[in-house]
């Protein structure tokens, strides 16, 4: 029972850190969205090779590296990374934190549709269900935006396909991390070091901005470990009700911190994906019921 519940503690706090994120991006205003995520990605490179060097794999991960096949996908994994990234933190600095939550909110559906178009799965009767509701749901906020909600589909296709890929390597949070920064750092600190010389960086201009532009790879490092830990505690159908915990945090502080409009047509089509996501947690919990949680 303990270790459950340090599970429990792990991916609880996990989806909380990555549910306030909202409330951290906007700290380093004025650095633009490329700007963050290039010191996000340096500086998660350079968590992960202390954390990697303390438990003496970095070798394991050079190797990794070194195989063809693996790179490639690893190419793609950092590309999709990179994407949500940038993404995320302009709709978060410019007003979208409500339609960034409803890319994680319809994250599941994505997940499932990828199993049913590359991995040739069966859906089960409540999953089309959920899928049928969801779909829907978006085609109400299409409406009521006056154009397809690309923030959130983006954020949606970026991070459901990022974790396609994840899932056929199989490598742990800090090796993928460390291995997927280290890719893109490079490019990322290139870029850095011609705004600088530009004059349009914002590292060393103040004290506050430059910490916290440094910890931007500590709070993308920490809740991804929190996530491994729990992941190999807990049963997966935890997990998989969880992870609505960041998308309503995120939610929560675009309508009631940031005080993004919020028209009825939107509510309705919340609602809509919100009944969704019920009616597939419901699937989630019956299917678990066939399974032993304990292996899981």
């Amino acid at each position: 029972m303990k270790y459950n519940k340090t599970g429990l503690v792990f991916g609880v706090s996990a989806y909380v850190l990555w549910g306030l994120f909202p409330l951290y991006w906007p700290l380093l205003e004025p650095a633009g969205a490329f700007e963050i995520v290039g010191h996000r990605a340096v500086w998660s490179l350079a968590f992960c090779v202390i954390a990697l060097a303390v438990t003496k794999a970095i070798k394991p991960a050079i190797a990794t590296m070194r195989r063809p096949k693996v790179f490639l996908k690893l190419l793609a994994a950092t590309a999709l990374i990179s994407v949500n990234w940038i993404v995320y933190i302009w709709a978060t600095n410019n007003g979208h934190v409500v339609e960034a939550s409803l890319g994680y909110y319809i994250n599941p559906i994505i997940i499932i549709a990828i199993g049913v178009l590359l991995l040739k799965e069966k859906m089960r009767k409540l999953q089309w269900v959920s899928v049928s509701i969801a779909a829907f749901g978006v085609l109400v906020l299409t409406i009521d935006y006056g154009r397809l909600p690309w923030v959130a589909l983006a954020l949606a296709l970026s991070w459901g396909t990022y974790g396609f890929i994840k899932k056929q390597l199989g490598l742990g949070a800090l090796e993928g991390l460390g291995i997927e920064t280290a890719i893109s750092a490079p490019f990322y600190l290139a870029y850095l070091t011609w705004i600088g010389s530009q004059g349009n960086g914002h590292f060393g201009h103040g004290v506050g901005l430059t910490l916290l532009l440094i910890g931007s790879g500590v709070i993308t490092a920490v809740p991804l470990l929190l996530f491994n830990g729990a992941g190999n505690r807990l049963p997966y159908t935890i997990i998989g009700l969880l992870q609505f915990i960041t998308p309503t945090l995120q939610f929560s502080i675009g309508v009631w911190v940031r005080h993004e409009a919020m028209p009825t047509a939107r509510w309705a089509g919340f609602l809509i994906i919100w009944a969704a996501l019920v009616v597939l947690g419901t699937d989630l919990i019956r299917s678990s019921r066939a399974v032993d949680n304990r292996v899981a």
